[in-house]
């Protein structure tokens, strides 16, 4: 039996949503193995720095980068192949509810385990000081990384979802803060995100003078989540080098059409947001802001000015962790019920962004969570209602768009529309079809 306040969005209609395509501009990489065998032999880095017989650390986060285990696959072989030892330590701060065993099964739940890349993987929350920055701040790198003969850094190199720097999400931040473990990225978010990207560069310097980092291998993905490069940055300007890439990732990411499509992110006004997926694959914030415009730090603007978004479900790679709802105005009963607390709590204290682990109102299900958002978005003309639909917020080829928002989408280059709109069809509970392209 639905709740009595159900009812007052039901009489809510909803506009009939044409399948739109979007074809973005992008360098594709092809096979990733390839790619990886490519940049490693043509860095001279690699084969100066690596011996047969020593020990090395190579950093995997907790992402769903593109091709990740064929990736980790390829470094591990690669190192094999020279003669190293090579194993995985877990880099990602406090994910994984900052346990040793949860790191390890979220490499997992991303396809990566010691069978799929085919060396050992050694987690442990265990730091160790390295020094102090002049602010009096502890710089803590993981022990088993630290005790091994070098460290490979391996990221993607992105925009971040809470601040704006020189350096964002990449090798500065897993050297800084995933390395860190709990300690370190609690100690790195402390001064709110204005600071991190100070201090991640801060801490990536002092660990690159003292510590044993043989170089990074950073990759940069195009609009479609598919890898566009692969790139061997040395120690010595990995931080400078970045940049450049860092800027080159900003160009390659998807947008919502909206605004001047000439904006690095997107901007202009739209009713309604429907995301079908919150999840850590898709952004360290479950729901990147620099797509929907809503982020949780003031230390990031930019993106559409959405007035509702309604999130319908959390992935089950993301074991529960859905701090990117916060950012939505309605979610569904079903999100709500595997809302895992421990893991997002933990994400949240870490971070020192408590907002991330609010929970929106609660609708019984999909059908009536759009209602909702749809009969408060503001609105004064109803039938020329703007809404979208995505999957995702990095999966952005394939949107549905409402009636109303076709003409201007027509006009717009790179932007197909696939079919009439059509009713958006709900199964007998209320959820919304999975109807995108296979």
């Amino acid at each position: 039996m639905k709740p009595s306040y159900a009812k007052l969005v039901e009489g809510v209609a909803l506009p009939p949503m044409a399948l739109v395509r979007q074809h973005f501009d992008a360098e594709d990489a092809g096979d990733p193995v390839s790619a990886v065998v490519a940049a490693m032999a043509q860095a001279t880095v690699v084969g100066d720095t690596i011996r047969p017989g020593m020990s090395v650390a190579l950093t995997v986060g907790s992402r769903g980068l593109a091709s990740l285990p064929e990736l980790v696959k390829a470094i591990v072989d690669d190192l094999l192949a020279r003669g190293a030892k090579p194993f995985i330590v877990p880099s990602m701060g406090s994910h994984g509810g900052a346990t040793a065993e949860g790191q390890v099964s979220v490499l997992a739940h991303l396809g990566v385990t010691e069978k799929s890349v085919g060396c050992a993987i050694r987690s442990s929350m265990e730091t160790v000081e390295i020094g102090r920055l002049d602010n009096g701040m502890s710089v803590q790198i993981d022990k088993l990384a630290s005790e091994a003969d070098g460290i490979v850094l391996f990221n993607r190199i992105k925009p971040h979802s809470a601040f704006r720097s020189d350096n964002e999400s990449g090798l500065v931040k897993m050297l800084s803060i995933g390395l860190g473990k709990q300690s370190g990225a609690d100690n790195c978010h402390a001064w709110g995100f204005h600071y991190v990207g100070r201090f991640i560069v801060e801490m990536a310097r002092m660990k690159l003078e003292k510590c044993r980092v043989l170089f990074g291998v950073g990759t940069i993905e195009n609009a479609y989540d598919r890898l566009a490069r692969v790139v061997v940055l040395p120690p010595q300007t990995l931080i400078e080098d970045e940049r450049v890439y860092l800027g080159e990732a900003m160009r390659n990411m998807p947008r919502l059409p909206l605004g001047p499509p000439e904006a690095p992110l997107a901007s202009g006004p739209l009713d309604v947001l429907i995301v079908d997926h919150v999840g850590k694959e898709f952004s360290g914030s479950g729901m990147d802001p620099n797509i929907t415009g809503r982020p949780s730090s003031t230390a990031i603007s930019g993106g559409p000015n959405v007035s509702r978004i309604a999130v319908l479900d959390v992935t089950d790679k993301s074991e529960g962790n859905a701090n990117g709802v916060a950012r939505a105005d309605v979610i569904t009963e079903r999100l709500f019920q595997r809302f895992d607390r421990e893991k997002v709590y933990t994400n949240s204290l870490t971070s020192g962004v408590l907002i991330a682990a609010s929970i929106p109102l609660a609708m019984p299900d999909d059908r009536s969570a759009i209602q909702a958002a749809v009969k408060t978005c503001g609105s004064h003309t109803p039938e020329a209602i703007g809404i979208m639909r995505i999957p995702n917020t990095l999966h952005l080829e394939y949107l549905y768009a409402s009636e109303a928002l076709l003409p201007a989408l027509c006009d717009r280059d790179g932007v197909e529309i696939l079919h009439e709109p059509r009713p958006m069809r709900f199964d007998d509970d209320g959820r919304l079809l999975d109807d995108w392209p296979h």
